[in-house]
């Protein structure tokens, strides 16, 4: 049964050496229920909403099977929020997914997969140390980068709720397909 493992939101905003001088990648767990609106979870923001955010970009998945993998890789733990996901889900393959499908998560909300995540250097600098060269090229050629999605129903969410797939529109192209290498 796919799950939620954690809802995140930014913990705090860090200096970043790109054009918007800070970021909001450091995200980490919220404890209990947190509400999920149509910009996403209630108290998390974005540094640059050129690139993220907004309605089609409410939320960010990531799989703890992907994050696994790259633990491994890495060498080091990779906690939920890690990847700047606001949901961290277990036994779904969030790459698998197809554009405009439709996961419940919990008894209320439903969201939309829209787009997958396009690695960016904000991304390689949060990484850090050795593993930041090469960091968006390597994350990229994994092809683990997990989807945006948009919120068709508000609601409630916690730790623990059940995802369930309601809608996988077979003819749509998959979250892989409609990547676009940023280099």
């Amino acid at each position: 049964m796919p799950r939620l493992v954690a809802v995140c939101a930014v913990r705090q905003l860090r200096p970043d050496s790109g054009p918007v001088g800070v970021t909001a990648i450091d995200k980490g767990p919220i404890d209990g229920s947190v509400r999920i609106g149509p910009y996403g979870v209630r108290s998390d923001v974005q540094a640059s909403r050129k690139h993220h955010g907004g309605l089609d970009k409410a939320l960010y998945a990531y799989s703890q099977e992907d994050a696994a993998y790259w633990e491994s890789e890495l060498g080091r733990e990779l906690p939920p929020g890690w990847f700047g996901e606001n949901l961290r889900v277990d036994g779904l393959d969030v790459n698998d997914a197809r554009i405009g499908e439709r996961w419940r998560i919990g008894d209320r909300v439903e969201v939309e997969v829209t787009m997958p995540r396009t690695p960016c250097q904000t991304f390689a600098r949060w990484v850090g140390g050795p593993d930041a060269r090469g960091w968006v090229k390597r994350f990229s050629n994994a092809r683990r980068l997990g989807p945006y999605l948009r919120v068709v129903r508000a609601g409630s969410v916690r730790a623990g709720d059940e995802i369930v797939v309601v809608h996988r529109p077979d003819d749509a192209p998959g979250l892989l397909d409609r990547y676009v290498d940023p280099e």
